[in-house]
This record gives structure tokens, sequence and C-alpha cells, in this order.
């Protein structure tokens, strides 16, 4: 059962991956690489967005968090319905939970000293409620552990964890809110990788390396993956996404469109070639001979070590082959298209068949 639910999870980016549109060619900068080198092609393609201004932001939120009956998507209370313009934070008030809404920066702004471009980029600026975002301060997020206090419902929490290895103050959003708040993350410390090794030396910055790269503390990097395979890519996240790049920063968050990134830089993924979705070509073995699988003369091979299991899924979770394999070197003979999973052994690859 464990291992039908790891693939159903790996199943579920997929589809997440295949539903965002980035433009043809925006990610093929990536392709081959893994680790630091692939987390550096992507600040090299998402840098040097259009800067906002903080007011901007107001109008923005209008087009990128409006829930589906027109008011605001609050990402830390359950039960507000604000209406935008008329419930926005005035500067006064605010005392308690449901009255205002104002700007979060989920990843805080003290942290890179209120500096610009950092300070109104959109993808880690979201409306949250007034009065919530306040007991949030500059926390870092993580699982509390003893409770101090809770919104409405026990929809955010805070209060203090030891999962850093000492005892922090710590903000919990929603189970539901997790994978956007990883992503938001694992997209900071990718479009500022030039700078984010100078702050850790800001307050409330455990979460955070000191470096370029991995740039996020260990215990931070397993919270974050934790909750973006556990939470996947909503259709929420996908036309946000949208919206920033075609009409207000002109840049993109990778790891809504390529979910699978976030194995490739941080996870399990370290070490293979990183291949594109839609994308036809090579991913070699890399140099510590992991499983591999590469295009070559109109075929799909794989590059693992004979007795390896080879399992083939569709989107549907439907497996499609299981083998074992008998060779280093064999061709996938399939004659489903599309986009396919692969597990070799445990290890999870994907390939996009050609018709």
């Amino acid at each position: 059962m464990k291992h039908r639910i790891r693939v159903l999870g790996w199943l579920l980016i997929a589809v997440s991956v295949a539903t965002a549109s980035p433009p043809q060619g925006y990610y093929a900068s990536t392709q081959g690489l893994s680790g630091q080198s692939l987390k550096t092609a992507l600040y090299n393609t998402i840098k040097g967005h259009t800067e906002l201004s903080y007011s901007d932001l107001w109008t923005a939120f209008q087009q990128t968090d409006q829930r589906a009956d027109g008011k605001v998507w609050d990402i830390y209370s359950n039960i507000t319905n604000y209406v935008f313009g008329d419930d926005q934070d005035r500067g006064s008030g605010g005392g308690s939970e449901n009255q205002f809404y104002n700007r979060e920066h989920s990843f805080p702004k003290s942290w890179f000293d209120d500096g610009y471009p950092m300070y109104t980029d959109l993808f880690h600026l979201y409306p949250s409620d007034k009065w919530v975002n306040g007991k949030r301060g500059n926390s870092p997020f993580g699982t509390v552990q003893t409770l101090t206090g809770a919104s409405a419902n026990g929809y955010s929490k805070w209060g203090t964890s030891t999962e850093s290895g000492a005892t922090l103050t710590v903000f919990e959003p929603a189970d539901e809110m997790k994978g956007d708040m990883a992503r938001t993350y694992f997209y900071m410390v990718t479009r500022y990788e030039n700078v984010v090794a100078s702050w850790r030396n800001n307050a409330n910055t455990e979460m955070l390396a000191g470096n370029s790269y991995p740039a996020l503390s260990s215990w931070a990097v397993k919270l974050l993956l934790a909750w973006h395979r556990s939470d996947p890519v909503s259709q929420k996240e996908i036309n946000r996404n949208e919206v920033v790049y075609s009409q207000y920063q002109h840049n993109r968050n990778p790891y809504i469109d390529e979910p699978r990134l976030v194995e490739y830089i941080w996870g399990d993924s370290i070490g293979y070639a990183f291949l594109p979705s839609g994308s036809v070509g090579l991913n070699q073995p890399s140099a510590n001979n992991k499983p591999a699988a590469y295009y070559s003369e109109g075929s799909w091979w794989i590059n693992a070590q004979a007795g390896q299991r080879l399992q083939v899924f569709d989107l549907s979770g439907r497996q499609l082959l299981s083998t074992t394999l008998t060779d280093n070197l064999s061709r996938l003979n399939l004659t489903h298209s599309g986009f396919l999973l692969l597990l070799i052994d445990s290890t999870p690859l994907s390939i996009v068949k050609p018709d």
C-alpha cells in the first residue's frame, strides 16, 4: 500500500505538470542538468522580472487571488469573505480575525532587509487576514508541536517546534496551503540565488542555509519537500502563475510549471539529468550510474543495472508494464504514447513518448 501511495503521488505531480503551460522552450536551458547547476539555470531563466510598486499589489490581487465567488482568497483564514478594495487594510484596526486583509510577505520581508525587487515580488505576496498575519510575524514556517494559538477552525497555527534542532517559534499554514508555500520558498531561493546567501544574518532566518545552494537549511528542505509532495500543484496556482507571467512580472514560478524540478534540485532525483516535460531529448545517465532514460533513434532506452525491476504507468495510474531488466541498456517496447511514469526499483523517472 505504501508503494502504491508513492506511485500515485508521483502521478499527481505528473498531472499538474501536464496542465501548466510555459511558453515553448522556456525551460530549454535546464535539459540534462541536476542539483546546483539546474537551480542556477532556472535563476538565469526567471531573473530580471518586471518590478511592481507596492500599491500595484492591491490591483494585482484582484486577478491572482480571487475566489470563484469573487471574494478574496485568504491564505491564512477560512472564515473570511473579504471584498476587494472595501476590506483591504487601511492602516488601523484589525485587532481580531475577519476584519481586514493585507499584503502578506509569505517569505518575511525582514529576512531580506525590505529590499527590492523582493519586496513586491508577487510570487511570494498573498492577501491574508491582517490579524492572523500579525500573529505569524516573521516566524519561519514549521510543524507546530506545542500550540500557542490558531486561527478560526484551527486553519492556521502558531507555536513552538524543535524540528530544526532548536526550539523555535513557528507558523504552520493549513494543509491545503502547504504545497503552495513550499513552492513559493523554492521560487524565492532560486529567483534570488545571487543574494540569498547574505540573508542568513537577519533575525528568524533559521530556514536559510547562508549559501546559494542548497540555500535552505537541511531541516527546512525536509519540511518543504514533505509539503510539496503531500499538497500537489492546484489549478489556483497554475492560474496565478499564468497571470503573474502574462500581465505583471513576465517571469514564472518553475516549481508550479514543473513540480519535478524540486526533486532534481533538493530531493530524491539529485544526480539524475532533468528532461523538461514535452521535450524529446537526452536524459543521460549521471556519473554515479543512477538509472536514466534517454531517447535515441526513435526509441526510449533505459540505462540501469540488469536485474532491476522496471514498472511503467500512465497518468491514470494504470500499470502498462512490469518486467525485470536483463541488460544494462534496454529498449522500452511500448505502443502507448504521451506522459509516462517509470519506476526502476523505487527510483522514479518520467518521459514523454511520441506517437
